[in-house]
């Protein structure tokens, strides 16, 4: 096993896309990193010079101690799991496991020990003698697992594995590939666009917007101690709501309604509010509490989501949002609770809402970093 390290690495395509920007980035020895960010933020592009397929414009690459910029892919001892799975179709599942040890002329033996190790530990040793077109999407991304396992590598680099799988088979396969990092420790860079894939799975959590590194921090972390806005509004699901508000004496002003929020600052402000950091008021009315129309009710089981007509203007963007989110109303206006399903108001009707002002964010409308209280 080994560390990874990004020292001030760029890409800079021939079309003059400059894909990232600088990245300083270190994976400890045993660690699981997750890359993550929307389309175009860079992540894959950042994997791909690790394993080779892409060639860093300036900066070094480390794995453990060598720089490999030049460096074969081959010779760099990593195993990639693709989106795509990419299992040779006229081979069996032991065959598809087993080639690249093949290649490496390992005996045959032992490539039969390892293949039936690793398939016990993945759940599919029944499975070894199909052909992948006999396989579910969850059984042959489980057979490019093992095929990266046998090979004993000192990285996994794991490029959006789950993305091509149903919603279940995800919940899955996370599972799968957190349990094998808890029994292998092998250093694991993972990339995803699904920010629940990063908060599940993730020692550590690098969000990366434009080519650029955000925040590197524990999944918890990230989510009640976000630095700046983007990483506000992209952790989170729901995401958080970021609203336009004032800060004076009284404390912070979302259009009619006030927090009683203590803060330094004076002025100008964007308000970062957490769906499950309001919770019913009843009849309840004065600072801290938000009286909002609702647009629309979402029935989750266990608790209810209501969106709402937000108190101010919203700063959400749509690289921060998942498609449905944006799809449920207009991120103007967008504003979202998580109450408990025993609260179940009809749409145009008004709701109470009690804000915890220990868990109000504040952020610089200008520089988008974080205010301290």
């Amino acid at each position: 096993m080994a560390s990874i390290a990004f020292e001030d690495v760029s890409k800079v395509f021939d079309d003059g896309t400059k894909a990232v920007d600088g990245l300083d980035l270190e994976i400890a020895d045993g660690e699981f990193t997750i890359l993550v960010g929307p389309s175009g933020s860079g992540k894959s592009t950042a994997l791909r010079m690790v394993a080779g397929l892409e060639e860093a414009t300036s900066g070094a690459i480390s794995i453990g101690p060598r720089v490999v910029n030049d460096v074969a892919p081959k010779d760099r001892d990593i195993a990639m799991v693709f989106q795509s799975y990419a299992l040779y179709p006229h081979m069996s599942v032991a065959e598809n496991m087993g080639f690249a040890l093949k290649l490496q002329k390992v005996p045959k033996s032992e490539i039969e020990q390892r293949v039936k190790s690793a398939a016990g530990r993945l759940g599919i040793g029944e499975l070894l003698g199909r052909r992948p077109k006999a396989l579910s999407g969850g059984q042959r991304q489980r057979v490019a697992l093992g095929r990266a396992i046998v090979r004993s590598p000192e990285a996994f680099l794991m490029d959006e594995p789950l993305s091509n799988l149903d919603a279940k088979l995800r919940v899955e396969m996370r599972a799968y590939i957190a349990k094998l990092h808890q029994e292998l420790g092998t250093t694991t860079l993972y990339v995803t666009h699904d920010q629940t894939e990063a908060m599940t799975m993730g020692d550590r959590v690098a969000v990366m917007r434009d080519g650029r590194l955000e925040q590197l921090d524990t999944p918890q972390a990230l989510y009640e101690q976000p630095s700046n806005v983007f990483v506000a509004g992209f952790i989170g699901s729901p995401a958080m709501n970021l609203l336009r508000g004032v800060v004076d004496e009284t404390g912070v002003r979302l259009g009619d309604h006030l927090l009683p929020v203590n803060s330094a600052h004076r002025g100008d402000v964007i308000v970062g509010i957490r769906p499950e950091a309001l919770e019913p008021a009843g009849a309840e009315s004065g600072p801290g509490i938000l009286e909002l129309r609702v647009v629309l009710t979402e029935m989750l089981g266990s608790d209810v989501l209501l969106h709402l007509q937000a108190p101010s203007s919203s700063v959400l963007t749509g690289d921060m949002l998942d498609t449905s989110d944006e799809e449920l109303i207009d991120d103007s206006t967008r504003f979202v609770a998580r109450v408990p399903p025993s609260l179940r108001p009809d749409p145009g009707s008004l709701v109470r809402l009690r804000v915890d002002p220990n868990r109000v964010h504040l952020f610089d409308p200008d520089s988008e970093r974080v205010i301290g209280r």
